[in-house]
């Protein structure tokens, strides 16, 4: 259906408060629960699942070092709002509404990841095959940074993500506060999630893919999907009125599928100043700025010499874009609000110090593969390394020691591959003949390897592995043994079934495992 755009102001997630605060950390109870919310204003209001009965859910503002320990806490009903394909990861055994929350890009023990088995139901009434524990802890004893949380539920994550369990957390520290960068009300998170909606505001998701054949399972997953709407913090295409001034936005890209490529339609620039892990080392002044899903950008757009003009954030969808497809726009930005006070916030030239791991003694390289086949069914069932999530664990890094992993991608499209635990550095991309590997399995690089792009050389914890290229990242797996994961960051693929456990090891378990 069609909705007209940039009729809602963009809203701001409310900041969740602890309930306690002591020399252990702040402690938070959040809940999720069903409720509806009006997310334009010709829809009706939609029913949707939420943290704290929000859409997006709260904002966490934590300081470094600073423990956050979070009981989540699932009150949701016992039937889903979107279909579950129980064909995959034997669901049709188990509960259909499970959560688990992973705080995407943090650094914490394997019992507060959110792993993939380690749900729950209502009220703790029954937990996964690896349940840890009811209280999560956050350390946040790494960089200044933004990061989000979302719902981790094996098999499922697709749905109860595109429900609506997503929220925004940011880690603060002395240093980034020192900058004076834009802050209060001229620093704003900016979810971006894309939708579709039946005319009564009902969340629209398909039953099964488009050419589903008889023989498939009803419902059954779907390879991909693209919203027919762009929301940002939970309103579709809405505008926000600024000053001319300097602001901050912290852009996540929360979407299930789709990759955006931004600009500015009066071809304003912006500076880019971090990414996944942080501050950069210096702002980049960019026109276009690509985000895969679950990576995040921190930039800056300086409205100073804009006053009263109407400016819309742009999506390139391609030049063979349908012409039907309303996603080509993001918001719009007005800039018709009286300056409150001189705008004292500025951007140095110099923004954090990010020490290379090359320089590393490297344990390990792993070569990965990123490869599609079929399942009985005849749907396409994306594998890592081929191999499916319940087979054994293969890759096992010894803890405090770095490793170079090699994505080699011999699919048809870009997977934003994430690794749990670590924030990594991207070494470079090499591409290669495609179609011959797929002729012969031989490997003929076709260009020398290249650097990655200047906004990718700060840490990351999400990164684009492009269709026939060897993509090269560094990462030292550290401070924690025990399990985590891996997985491509399309939760379509995610789900079924282009996710891996991996194990960081002592030095005894790894003499053991071999």
């Amino acid at each position: 259906m069609k909705l007209r755009k940039f009729v809602d102001p963009l809203p701001v997630m409310d900041t969740i408060k602890p309930k306690k605060q002591g020399r252990k950390g702040s402690y938070y109870e959040v809940g999720m629960r069903e409720f509806k919310q009006k997310l334009h204003r010709d829809l009706p209001p939609t029913t949707l699942w939420g943290y704290e009965s929000q859409f997006p859910g709260p904002t966490f503002e934590v300081t470094q070092g600073e423990a956050t320990h979070v009981k989540w806490l699932n009150h949701l009903p016992d039937r889903h709002i979107l279909p579950v394909d129980t064909s995959i990861h034997s669901l049709a055994s188990q509960p259909i509404v499970r959560t688990v929350t992973h705080l995407h890009g943090s650094v914490t023990k394997p019992d507060s990841d959110g792993y993939p088995e380690a749900w729950f139901t209502r009220n703790f009434q029954q937990t996964g095959p690896v349940f840890t524990r009811k209280v999560y802890e956050y350390p946040n004893n790494q960089r200044a940074t933004t990061l989000w949380y979302h719902d981790h539920a094996m098999g499922i994550t697709r749905l109860n993500v595109y429900a609506g369990l997503v929220g925004a957390y940011i880690i603060r520290d002395k240093k980034e506060k020192n900058l004076k960068l834009p802050s209060g009300n001229y620093e704003i998170p900016l979810i971006l999630l894309d939708r579709s909606f039946h005319s009564n505001g009902s969340l629209k998701y398909p039953n099964q893919p488009e050419d589903a054949s008889s023989e498939l399972p009803n419902p059954s997953i779907v390879p991909a999907y693209l919203g027919e709407t762009i929301l940002v913090n939970g309103k579709v295409w809405p505008y926000l009125e600024v000053e001319p001034r300097k602001y901050r936005f912290r852009l996540i890209n929360a979407s299930n599928t789709r990759t955006y490529q931004m600009y500015l339609d009066n071809d304003h620039p912006f500076l880019q100043i971090g990414s996944d892990g942080g501050l950069l080392r210096a702002p980049l002044e960019l026109r276009r700025l690509t985000l895969e899903p679950a990576e995040r950008a921190d930039i800056i757009i300086d409205f100073s010499t804009l006053n009263e003009e109407m400016i819309r954030l742009k999506n390139d969808l391609g030049e063979d874009a349908d012409p039907e497809d309303e996603t080509h726009d993001v918001m719009q930005f007005r800039v018709n609000k009286p300056l409150r006070s001189n705008d004292t916030s500025r951007v140095p030239n110099t923004l954090s110090n990010i020490p290379s791991l090359k320089s590393n003694r490297i344990q390990a390289i792993r070569k990965l593969k990123l490869l599609g086949s079929e399942d009985e069914f005849g749907r396409p069932l994306l594998l890592l390394d081929n191999k499916m999530w319940h087979d054994p664990v293969t890759e096992t890094p010894r803890l405090n020691t770095t490793e170079v992993w090699e994505f080699m991608n011999v699919t048809n499209f870009t997977h934003p591959i994430h690794l749990h635990l670590v924030q990594f550095q991207v070494i470079d991309r090499q591409p290669f003949d495609l179609e011959q590997y797929n002729a012969d399995g031989s490997m003929v690089y076709t260009e020398p390897a290249s650097p990655p792009q200047p906004n990718e050389r700060g840490w990351k914890d999400t990164i684009a592995a492009p269709s026939g290229q060897l993509t090269r990242v560094i990462a030292k797996f550290s401070p924690y043994t025990g399990d985590y994961v891996w997985h491509c960051h399309i939760l379509e693929h995610e789900d079924y079934d282009m996710m891996r456990p991996f194990r960081v090891v002592t030095e005894e378990e790894d003499i053991d495992t071999e």
